[in-house]
């Protein structure tokens, strides 16, 4: 079994998967075919992902009984742990941060003021 799931995929390469495997949902593909062909058809989505992102999955004998891989940009980042694949968050982007505000001007004397402050402690 074979699974692809496509995100903002360019009309293109959703045409291509399409020729080789069943849309069940927008964006959601299945299928079952052998290693030299799954690997074909996902270098093909990994080459037209442009902006979009993509997971596939497939069935394999392991102790989760499959294995899974991701191209393209996403949070989620696939992780290997004691042999078994988890997924990781990325942290988000830090938002924009505004310019730092106008420095106060300095009134003449508090200056000399704090300068001693400082000096007597």
């Amino acid at each position: 079994m074979l699974v692809i799931v496509v995100e903002n995929a360019p009309p293109r390469l959703r045409g291509r998967l399409a020729v080789w495997l069943l849309e069940v949902r927008a964006g959601v593909y299945v299928g079952d075919y052998s290693r030299r062909v799954r690997e074909m058809i996902w270098g093909d989505v990994c080459a037209y992902i442009e902006d979009g992102n993509a997971v596939i999955a497939w069935s394999a004998p392991t102790e989760m009984g499959f294995h899974f891989d991701t191209c393209g940009a996403n949070r989620r980042i696939p992780v290997d742990f004691d042999g078994f694949r988890l997924v990781s968050f990325a942290p988000e982007a830090a938002p924009p941060q505004s310019p730092a505000p106008p420095a106060s001007p300095i009134v003449p004397g508090v200056e000399r003021a704090v300068e001693n402050i400082r000096s007597y402690r």
